[in-house]
């Protein structure tokens, strides 16, 4: 699956739970209208359906938080796979939703956990680049060391996307 479905779907998960929904709403809502115009209203309103009954729905079933959290991002994984299924050009923009519109309504430990699935090196004169999610040490990157699994990437104009 696309680092950046998962990140997204994690996202609006997450984001339910925050002051500033309506705006992550409206945002995930303007890019069904886009691909399935019919369909827009329908997505607002499960979105907001599936808001209003989260924390109802968890204290009457014997699922943790963690464990409907995880129904939930796995259902608007699916969801935002079929939207970019149809239409891939909306990639771009459901990833600048995500950075742009949901991380910032996360708690600092989520907004660090979904923005590391979101990691993207670009390169065009340098003579490489290194992205790390945990523990890395290059003698070539002088004085840096990274904790974490570690990407290394080499030559001018190379493009790598990255989930760890």
């Amino acid at each position: 699956m696309d680092p950046i479905i998962l990140a997204a779907a994690t996202a609006v998960v997450g984001a339910m739970a925050t002051d500033g929904w309506k705006h992550a709403q409206s945002g995930l809502t303007a890019l069904w209208r886009r691909v399935w115009p019919e369909q827009a209203d329908a997505v607002a309103g499960e979105l907001e359906a599936v808001r209003s009954v989260m924390s109802g729905a968890r204290e009457e079933s014997n699922v943790t938080e963690a464990e409907h959290n995880h129904l939930l991002v796995e259902d608007w994984r699916e969801h935002l796979h079929e939207l970019l299924s149809r239409d891939p050009t909306l990639t771009r923009e459901l990833r600048e939703l995500t950075e742009r519109q949901l991380l910032p309504l996360l708690p600092p430990t989520e907004r660090a956990a979904v923005g590391g699935l979101l990691q993207q090196a670009q390169m065009a004169d340098a003579e490489h680049a290194v992205q790390a999610g945990r523990d890395a040490v290059d003698s070539s990157v002088k004085g840096n060391t990274f904790q974490g699994p570690t990407a290394f990437q080499s030559g001018p104009g190379s493009t790598q996307d990255i989930t760890f």
